[in-house]
């Protein structure tokens, strides 16, 4: 612990909400943000009176509806948190990690005693392609080339497929890890209301999928996802009678630049900074915007060595009844991706996990979780990532 963290107080994650992510043509952004923050109040046994401060996180609302700069007041009007301090935040896919970090160092450096993070997310639109838009926005443009875009699809896709097509020439093909991740992921997804699909699949479903770009199909990519998030940052323990508590033991955020991985360095600084090692960890959300992503961060997070995604994939060490658990709740693939909203449904999957109320995903005996969100690409790699550790006490 360095001397700056040992000044900085515990923080209680007192509440979580999450509603269900999938296609809302019908809720307005506000409605979904308003549902989120109240099941994480009520979740923290507390009072919207209680609240000092909120964080509100949206990444795509701008482009796709020209609100632009003052988002969480817009969609917080009607709420009882209109008139607090309110702090909106932009880290493309890693938004809500942003949100939380901000909202947990506010209350850990003494500011709040409690803050609620709340990210919020619609990103179906009539035109499928102003939510590729939106998407695209998220990118270093100047960096971005046309053999990224696969037809008229996501830039992302096509640098996530550009890394799977790298990697499968050096370690060999990632077709079946990455089916096998998608189907993982989908079984987890059965088993949590929120998730945006929930029928199970096989690897058959997978294969015949249409082709994204290759080797990507549409069931290893991430979908479009309409959704919202909250969760209550407290410095007192939450008055809920015997549950466990959580706290953020470590929360860590690098960008792009020269020294290496975003994900790799996100990791490590929050591994340095208490001590712990992956295998200390026993649940994990990783961001699985395709299922190629979640198998190159097993490597870059310490689950598999180099060149050993794939066995990892394959062996089911992450999936129900594996020793390193990864994306509990269905991840992105399953769960969906609402943008701003996707870093605190991490966050709030993990807070489940380490209380012991996930369900039939049950992780027994969890009591210290990982969660990495990342965000935005610059050419070969994330903008930005997130690491964030959670532990029961």
């Amino acid at each position: 612990m360095t001397e700056r963290a040992a000044h900085l107080r515990d923080v209680f994650v007192a509440g979580v909400g999450t509603t269900p992510f999938g296609k809302h043509l019908d809720r307005t952004l506000g409605s979904l943000a308003g549902e989120a923050a109240d099941a994480a109040v009520r979740d923290a046994a507390c009072e919207y009176g209680d609240i000092e401060m909120v964080v509100f996180s949206n990444a795509a609302e701008g482009v796709l509806s020209g609100q632009e700069m003052i988002r969480g007041q817009v969609a917080l009007k009607d709420t009882p948190l209109a008139g607090l301090p309110l702090f909106n935040t932009e880290n493309a896919c890693a938004s809500g990690s942003a949100a939380a970090h901000l909202a947990w160092l506010a209350v850990a450096a003494g500011q709040v005693d409690r803050a609620i993070a709340i990210g919020a997310e619609k990103l179906f639109h009539p035109d499928k392609n102003r939510s590729f838009a939106a998407i695209e926005s998220g990118t270093d443009r100047s960096l971005n080339s046309e053999d990224l875009r696969p037809g008229q699809g996501s830039v992302m896709m096509g640098a996530y497929a550009a890394e799977a097509r790298a990697y499968a020439a050096e370690f060999g093909d990632v077709d079946k890890a990455m089916a096998a991740i998608a189907v993982k992921n989908r079984r987890f997804a059965a088993g949590n209301p929120h998730a945006q699909f929930r029928s199970p699949i096989t690897v058959a479903d997978v294969q015949a999928g249409r082709e994204v770009a290759a080797p990507l199909r549409l069931l290893t990519c991430s979908p479009l996802t309409d959704g919202a998030a909250a969760i209550v940052f407290s410095a007192e323990r939450p008055r809920t009678g015997d549950r466990p508590g959580v706290v953020v033991t470590s929360c860590r955020s690098v960008s792009n630049g020269p020294a290496g991985p975003v994900v790799e360095r996100a990791a490590r600084a929050a591994y340095e900074a208490t001590g712990l090692s992956v295998h200390d960890i026993d649940v994990f959300q990783l961001h699985d915007a395709s299922a190629f992503a979640e198998l190159l961060q097993y490597e870059q997070i310490g689950i598999a060595a180099k060149g050993e995604g794939i066995a990892a994939a394959l062996d089911g060490r992450t999936g129900p009844g594996g020793d390193m658990p990864v994306n509990t709740d269905g991840g992105l693939l399953s769960r969906g991706h609402a943008l701003g909203a996707t870093g605190l449904a991490q966050l709030g999957e993990l807070a489940r996990q380490l209380r012991g109320e996930a369900g039939e995903r049950q992780v027994p005996g969890a009591r210290r979780a990982l969660s990495v969100n990342s965000g935005g690409w610059m050419g070969d790699d994330y903008a930005t990532a997130f690491a964030t550790i959670l532990t029961r006490r």
